[in-house]
């Protein structure tokens, strides 16, 4: 069994990982990401300590839903074209997704992360991984930049720092003839009251980079523009969670600074 010895942003995937696995073994499971749940055997760590309560996983399993059905969206749209997971961590979205023969698929994270992965993980066909911060944009020589892209970034953009995240945006935009980023962001005001989030206090992470909305994005690269911009108390589904998620919903969708705390984007270019 491998042992996990992560800090930092590093360490917010085990969290993701286990909350998947949690709704794959519970009734009315959201994702039914069974490979998660084999991952969670295998590892040799105290998923207790990730900071997770109970009843946390449905959200998890529910923005993972969320990013699973734009990246199905873009797929069928462009049946031959490149896929980017950044920051993939332990996430098995390429096997829950199984693309076809034209999709070139390529998940992007640290090297003792992509370590772990490939311990965990099966090889498949037209898939590759990279062992890299997503910041040291060397690793984009890896990546032909012929086809169209797919850049899926879930759970990634609040842990940048602001210029290296936006240096990133522009790098692909630059690589690519064209295609989307998705992926979810926090708020300023959202970074500002994430030290109380127990993840994220468990981990010793930090995130510093804020986006309160499109005109943010567009101003990275004039390339892009926002087609998507919603708060992440409106994916559809939040009625399969637990009670208090709920009514903590229901509330901050009549308080506009709370609602757009967390947001999900989708750029074209």
């Amino acid at each position: 069994m491998p042992k996990v010895h992560l800090t930092g942003e590093k360490a917010t995937m085990l969290a993701t990982l286990y909350g998947r696995a949690l709704d794959a073994e519970a009734p009315g499971s959201i994702l039914h990401d069974t490979m998660a749940v084999e991952a969670v055997k295998q590892i040799d760590f105290d998923f207790s300590k990730v900071g997770l309560r109970r009843g946390d996983h449905g959200a998890v399993a529910l923005r993972g839903r969320h990013f699973d059905g734009w990246t199905r969206e873009f797929l069928a749209a462009h049946p031959d074209v490149t896929v980017l997971h950044l920051g993939c961590g332990l996430d098995t979205r390429v096997y829950r997704l199984d693309p076809g023969p034209g999709v070139r698929w390529f998940d992007v994270d640290y090297p003792e992360v992509i370590g772990l992965r490939r311990q965990l993980y099966p090889p498949r066909a037209g898939y590759e991984m990279i062992g890299s911060s997503v910041t040291d944009l060397s690793w984009l020589a890896r990546v032909p930049g012929d086809l169209p892209v797919l850049v899926v970034a879930e759970g990634l953009v609040p842990y940048l720092r602001e210029e290296e995240g936006k240096e990133l945006f522009r790098g692909i935009v630059h690589h690519f003839p064209g295609g989307q980023l998705v992926f979810d962001a926090l708020s300023s005001s959202g970074i500002k009251i994430s030290k109380y989030d127990k993840v994220i206090r468990a981990a010793g992470a930090t995130v510093s980079w804020g986006v309160d909305g499109c005109a943010d994005l567009e101003a990275i690269d004039p390339r892009l523009r926002c087609v998507t911009s919603m708060s992440a108390f409106d994916i559809e589904g939040f009625e399969k969670l637990r009670a208090s998620y709920r009514v903590f919903i229901k509330v901050a969708r009549f308080f506009p600074v709370i609602k757009k705390m967390a947001g999900v984007y989708r750029l074209e270019f």
